[in-house]
Parts: structure tokens; sequence; C-alpha cells
């Protein structure tokens, strides 16, 4: 019986510890990934009281010294103060987010809870809240006095007024899932009022009465607490993200695994091992270092393994198919750098099979030719030879069938490339072979020219294909931006649906306000209904455009762009190149297709370019509004 009563306790104050870890992981958890809700901070507040509540508990009851113990349980304590007043303010918080605002009611009895919890605290240390510790007693605890009384009242108080709001909350939702996820919340929510509720001081007699129901009491209820804070956080995980749920529910799960799971997994295991060790009488102190990073090992192992298979099975739901296609592009995605090493090889082996001193491909489309890459020495080899291939010879290789047919230029070897997925044969490019000094070739050679030239149309119509993918998926960000974030605002409140775009922010909306006010630069809804004619340095630059609000955008638009140009003359080179995308992309009005051409770039790396770009024009608007607002005098 002492055994199984040793091994349940030791358990308990491993579930102890376990609780402390897991609020302290999710507490970071919050912190990190949406700190600018408000419900999301008013639950951290919770985390917090939980975290130092558990966390004192856990190191009293490995404390031996008495001035130690009585230290750790006031430690404790400081959570259980805290707790009423994060607790009413985050079920105002959840209240207001289902669209029913304090009136200033709400509002101030948390500011009046939080001013009792301050003097509550004011009274831990002068042992008038709680008493002395006492050690003679199965379990360590603080003895309560008369002002421990008035505290538990105030305790009940907010619990009750706090319940009153969720129950409030919980009635206002409409949607099926909303309904759904509050509930899961509001049954999480019992895990901090009920958990961290000081009854020891009160039942001593219980426990030395019962140890053993006690601590299997003990056990139970650490299980249920532990569970229902994680499915509370889980829950505040979808307030005011634009995140799909899978992306919510995949990232929090993958933590909780990482984090409060292995950590709790490796406490337990090296406790286990101390305790049994002491029990046998045997000595564990190599033991230890050894297992603890096994363990870590082990289960850091298993989540890379399981975790992608758990998120198929539970997360993926009826979107199953066309994530898994993305998953699999995103894996097999041939990048730039992976298209130019495949050209390479392929052009070394072009010029070893004919002889030639270099090779270079070259993409048509539009009308218009693009040198995609150069191999060896070739007339493109730092002579400044311009792309310009003779017509006649792009017409006859259009005219050709997909079979090889070379063609001369000069001294090089032209061999048109073909689109070969399409119906009637479409040529998407050439291969130039400089100065070929093996012109008869025999089957076997004229065989592996016909897969070399095959194999170089098949990357260049995937490179065209990735390119038309990113446009599209350039195109399709902002408005899948856009339904997310207004998802997240209407899923606890129907009157967040109707919410403007400019007034549910997010991180990167600057940029999108930036980028759609050059898109339509001379004219256009983007520019004239932009939100950033609400900034100061716009209302500011009206007098100098006699109050056009257009005007005056495109002068701070025109000033931003100029404040990141390089000093100099005007240059076609690296570090020119952001302010040379933005002036002839939106300023000139040019072409993806000519800038790109102009800048000797492919159009993905144009686009990605175009992005630091935006965003440098966003950081100067940025600084230009703070000026302004900074010199803004006084009144």
């Amino acid at each position: 019986m002492d055994a199984a009563m040793a091994f349940v306790r030791a358990l308990s104050e491993i579930l102890n510890a376990g609780i402390a870890i897991t609020a302290f992981s999710l507490l970071i958890y919050a912190l990190t990934f949406n700190l600018r809700v408000r419900i999301a901070r008013t639950f951290a507040f919770i985390l917090l009281s939980v975290l130092i509540g558990f966390a004192g508990e856990s190191i009293a009851s490995t404390a031996t010294d008495l001035n130690e113990i009585d230290l750790w349980l006031r430690f404790q304590w400081i959570g259980i103060v805290l707790l009423p007043a994060a607790y009413f303010h985050f079920s105002d918080a959840l209240l207001a987010t289902t669209g029913k605002p304090s009136r200033g009611r709400r509002k101030w009895v948390a500011r009046g809870f939080y001013l009792l919890s301050a003097l509550f605290l004011v009274g831990l240390p002068m042992k008038w809240l709680i008493g002395p510790a006492v050690v003679f007693t199965p379990v360590p605890r603080l003895q309560p006095t008369v002002v421990t009384d008035l505290f538990l009242i105030y305790y009940a108080i907010a619990v009750i007024l706090a319940w009153y709001n969720f129950v409030r909350a919980y009635r206002r939702t409409t949607t099926s899932a909303s309904r759904r996820r509050l509930g899961y919340l509001l049954a999480g929510a019992m895990a901090p009022a009920i958990g961290s509720f000081p009854f020891l001081p009160f039942s001593p007699g219980f426990v030395s009465d019962h140890p053993f129901l006690f601590w299997s009491l003990s056990v139970a209820a650490n299980l249920v607490v532990g569970t229902l804070i994680v499915v509370m956080a889980y829950s505040v995980a979808f307030f005011g993200v634009g995140w799909p749920d899978r992306v919510v529910r995949a990232r929090l799960f993958k933590w909780i695994l990482r984090g409060p799971f292995t950590a709790s997994l490796t406490l337990g295991v090296v406790t286990l091992i101390r305790r049994g060790g002491q029990a046998l009488d045997w000595n564990t102190t190599l033991l230890v270092p050894i297992v603890t990073p096994a363990v870590i090992l082990i289960s850091e192992h298993l989540i890379t393994l399981l975790a992608p298979l758990g998120e198929r099975l539970f997360f993926f739901g009826n979107d199953r198919r066309d994530l898994e296609m993305l998953s699999k592009l995103e894996t097999q995605l041939v990048t730039s750098n992976d298209l130019k090493q495949f050209l390479e090889m392929i052009l070394a082996a072009l010029s070893d099979l004919l002889q030639s001193k270099g090779a270079y491909v070259i993409a048509l489309e539009g009308g218009g030719s693009e040198l995609v890459l150069v191999n060896g020495q070739t007339r493109f080899d730092g002579t400044g030879a311009e792309l310009a291939i003779p017509q006649e010879i792009i017409q006859s290789a259009a005219e050709g069938s997909a079979d090889v047919h070379r063609f001369r230029w000069g001294s090089d070897t032209l061999i048109p490339l073909f689109n070969g997925t399409s119906e009637k044969p479409e040529m998407i490019g050439l291969v130039g072979v400089c100065e070929a000094s093996r012109t008869h070739l025999d089957p076997d050679q004229l065989h592996s020219l016909d897969v070399l030239i095959k194999r170089t149309g098949m990357a260049l119509r995937d490179r065209r294909v990735q390119q038309q993918i990113f446009r599209s998926l350039e195109e399709l960000s902002m408005q899948a931006d856009l339904i997310q974030r207004l998802r997240a605002a209407g899923r606890y409140d129907r009157e967040a649906v109707l919410a403007s775009e400019d007034s549910l922010g997010g991180e990167e909306s600057l940029e999108v306000w930036v980028k759609e006010a050059l898109t339509h630069y001379w004219g256009g809804p983007r520019l004239t209904a932009s939100p950033l004619l609400s900034y100061k340095i716009v209302q500011d630059e009206l007098k100098a455009h006699d109050g056009n609000q257009a005007n005056a955008l495109r002068g701070i638009l025109r000033r931003a762009i100029e404040q990141i140009r390089p000093e100099g003359e005007r240059r076609f080179t690296a570090d020119w190149i952001l302010y040379n995308i933005l002036e002839m992309k939106f300023l000139e009005g040019k072409k993806v297709r000519e800038v790109a051409l102009r800048l000797a770039m492919s159009e993905a790396d144009l686009y990605r370019k175009q992005r630091v770009a935006i965003e440098s024009v966003a950081r100067a608007i940025v600084e230009m509004e703070n000026q302004a607002r900074h010199e803004e005098p006084k009144i």
C-alpha cells in the first residue's frame, strides 16, 4: 500500500509540474501568434496565474526546509490571488468579441477586481491573507485566516460574474461552428476556476484520514485540469487570426506535442527513475543524464514521423485532396535555382556532344524573347550583344514540326524547342550552340541530341507553367487574405462581416494598400478610394494639389519611391533594381514582360523583387507619416 501511495503521489506531483509546463507553453504560444487580440491577451493573464499557482505548488512539494516551503506556497498564492480578476477580464473580452462591448460597467468592475487582487497581494507577505506554513500533515499547507475567508467570497463573486458573461456570450452566438467552439471554451474555462481553488487549507483532516484517496483524486483532478486548459487554449487560438482552421489546429497540435508533451514526458520519466532509485536504494546519478536527452530525441523523432499522418487524418477534412496536392507541389516545385542547375547540365552535355565552346537557352512568349541561361563562351558572354534573333529564323522554326531541326545564325546553331503537351506544336524557345565543330552525327548521337532537346523543352515548359502559377497566386493572395480576415472577424460577431476592408487591419495591410494604389497609379478605384487617403501626409499634400486627393496620393507615392532611389545617375545594376522596377512597372506603366526583359530577369524573379520594392515603399510611407505626426503642433 505504501508503494502504491508513493507512486500515486509522485504521479500527482508530476502532473502538477506538467500543468505548469503546459501553461507556460500555451502562454508563449498566445504571446507569439495572436497577442493583438484582446481575448488572447486576457487569456494570457489566466495562463500566467495558472503557471504561478501550479509552479509554486510543484516546487513546494519537493522542498524540505520550512522557510522554502513557506516561500513557494506563498508564491503559489500569487497566482491564486491574480486569477479572479483575470478570469472576469477574460469573460468581458469574450462577451465584447461577440458584439456586446462594455458600456463602462464591466470595465469598472474589472478594474475593481484588479484593485482588490492588488490589495490581497499586499497582505500576502504580511501573513494577513494566509497564515504560516504547516508541515506536520501529509501535505504542506498554509493556515487560513479571517482575510482568507474574505478572499474566498471575492473569488466566488468574480467567478460567478464571469460565468454570467460566459453564458451571455454563448447565447449571442448563432452559427453551429461558433456555438460548438464556444462550448469547448466554456468547458475548458472550468479548469482555471476549479483547479486553482485553494481547497487544501480548509480540508487538512481529509488528507490525513484518507491519504491514498486524496492523492488518487489529485491525479484525476490534475488530468482533467490539464486537458481542459488545452481545450480552452484550442478555442482561444481561433480568435482574431486570419489563418484557416486547419492551420490553427495543426500549428497548436505540433506545439503541444513538441512543447508541453515532450517536456512533461521527460520530467515524468526522470522523476520516476529518481524516486524508484531512492526506493530501491539504487544510484541513478549516471542514468538521468542519459535518459533525459534520449526521451527528448525519441519523442521529437516520433512526432516528426507521426504528426503529418495526424494532420491528414484529423485536420484536412473534406479539403484533404486539395491540400495534399498543394503539399506535394511545395515539395516537388522546381525552383529557379533547380531549373538553372538542370539546364546547365543539359547545355554542358550539348556542348560536349557537338564539340562547341558554349550554349544558351532562349524563351519565346508573347512576341518577345528572353535569354534564360548561358553556359560557356557565347556571343552573349561579356560582349553586350543584344538578343535580336532574325524573325525569318523564328518563323521558319515555328512552321516546322517537333522533330529536331537546326538553323544557322552566324556562327551559331539554333535548335527550336516545342511545347509537346499541346495538340498543335508550339515553339516556346530556342537552344543556341556556339561554333559547333561536330556537324555530322551518327544515329546514336542524333538520338542523344533529340533527348537533350526534348528535356530542355520540358524544363522550359515547366518554367512557363510555374510562372503562370506564381502570377495567379500573386493575384489570389490578397483576396484570400481578405476572406480569411472577414471569416475570422465574423465568426462570433455577425456585424463584423460588414466591416470595411481597411478596418480589419492585418500585418500586410499597408503593403496591400500601397500595391493597389501603385497598380492604379494613373487612375482607378484603388487609388481614388485607397485607405492611404486618410493618412496625414496625404492630407497635408492636398494644398499643393488644389485639393485633389488622387494627385496628392500620387505625390506621396512618388516621394516614397524617390527615397529608395540610389544616388547618382540611373543605371541598370543590382543596387538600382528595386527603383527600376517601381519606376518602369508602375510609374511608366510598362508590361511585366517588358520590365523583365529590360532588367534581364525572369518574371518569377521580378515578382519577388517587386514585393520587396513595395515593402520598401510602405516603410518609407510609415516613416513619413510618423515624422508628420511627430512634427504636428500640439494645441
